[in-house]
């Protein structure tokens, strides 16, 4: 702890992922890790991207800002790419590009709240959204996600959090951290629940091209208003393994956008450039590609779901999809403890659930897109080997 970083910083817990990175055991061990600790894509960028981003790099322009809301021309494909997605009316005024979804979210909570003001935040969250809220003085109002088996949240149960200094519901589906899909029907019951008492739906789908149906996710972008109440994050991240460009955007309307550049400017001006072209690339000239690394994510996911089924694992898969899986742990344990284990003793690294929220001592995280899916059955072993002599 240093006496010059505020009050507020001190009181918020480091990042989860350096800490768990250090929890790796150095001892000798005959087998490697299996690290399901971040979601970072298991490949490379695709090589034609990366002899893109060599050809941008020695153009003259690609060192010099870019509009602060993006580049034009990656403004006008995601919004086209988005228009078709959701078989909606998107155009570029409605599109900002972030130095990553993460900045997206920041500048998207500054322009909403100020410090003493509530945003409704469903549990498990992603932790990212949570310190920020914290950091802003923005007070999270917890919605609890998992109900039973389901790990979904519903409107009703959000409809009495709200009060006058609430600003806005945030959900985020695919979800962070437990890869539950939200259904359709959920999501338009959040979006009229918002837009009935007068806030913002920010909703973050970062995971969206890794749904497992093609149909729209919601139908929100179809009501000719959406621009009032509607507020959606993406991230070129994953789906062009792109985690290192740090490249994102806010679609919202173009008021919106015009306060959100504001922010921007201050923070970062622009995303970088160079990112912003291979995000142009991406969007332009890997559909094929694409649709690879989507099989291929979807591959793990059953892969996962099927080791899963193994009769002697005392664990519960809750939900998987996209790049997680949320399991309940058979320990009296906390979570914590749980996952220091069986990262030291069963090379295995998973996030417990407590770095997600009140109420998750009993569940951990897998960010199973960071293995192979031949890898799975090995995930569920190691499991398996740590039943033995559990704490009960």
């Amino acid at each position: 702890m240093t006496a010059l970083a505020s009050k507020i910083i001190q009181g918020i817990e480091a990042p989860p992922i350096a800490e768990a990175m250090s929890w790796i055991s150095t001892s000798p061990s005959n087998r490697a890790l299996i690290n399901l600790c971040q979601a970072v894509p298991s490949y490379p960028p695709a090589e034609a991207l990366a002899e893109e981003v060599g050809r941008l790099a020695r153009l003259p322009a690609t060192s010099l800002y870019s509009d602060i809301l993006g580049i034009p021309a990656l403004r006008q494909a995601l919004a086209e790419n988005l228009a078709a997605d959701y078989q909606a009316d998107i155009a570029d005024r409605n599109i900002a590009i972030t130095a990553g979804c993460n900045q997206a979210f920041a500048a998207t909570m500054m322009a909403l709240a100020e410090a003493g003001d509530n945003v409704i935040l469903p549990v498990p969250y992603y932790f990212n959204h949570h310190m920020w809220l914290e950091m802003l003085g923005i007070r999270p109002r917890y919605l609890p996600a998992i109900r039973g088996e389901s790990t979904t949240p519903a409107a009703a149960d959000a409809a009495g959090l709200i009060d006058e200094r609430t600003r806005a519901i945030v959900l985020c589906s695919p979800n962070n951290p437990t890869g539950a899909i939200y259904p359709a029907e959920t999501i338009r019951e959040f979006y009229n629940l918002a837009k009935s008492r007068g806030i913002a739906l920010v909703i973050d789908e970062t995971y969206k091209d890794f749904r497992t149906d093609p149909k729209p996710p919601h139908d929100l972008f179809r009501d000719p208003r959406w621009g009032d109440c509607l507020i959606q994050l993406y991230s070129f991240s994953k789906v062009f393994a792109l985690t290192g460009y740090r490249v994102g955007s806010v679609t919202a309307s173009p008021e919106f956008l015009g306060e959100l550049e504001k922010i921007l400017d201050c923070v970062a001006i622009c995303a970088p450039t160079i990112s912003q072209g291979a995000a142009l690339f991406g969007l332009t000239s890997l559909a094929q590609w694409k649709d690879e690394k989507l099989k291929l994510a979807r591959e793990k996911a059953s892969a996962l779901r099927q080791a899963f089924e193994h009769p002697e694992l005392d664990y519960r898969l809750l939900s998987a999809g996209a790049f997680f899986a949320y399991i309940r742990h058979p320990f009296a344990e906390d979570a914590k403890t749980v996952a220091k284990r069986l990262a030291q003793q069963h090379d295995l690294l998973a996030l417990p659930g407590s770095m997600f929220g009140p109420g998750q001592e009993q569940y951990l995280r897998l960010a199973f897109a960071n293995a192979e899916a031949r890898l799975m059955p090995d995930v569920v072993a190691r499991l398996i080997e740590s039943q033995n002599g559990r704490h009960t």
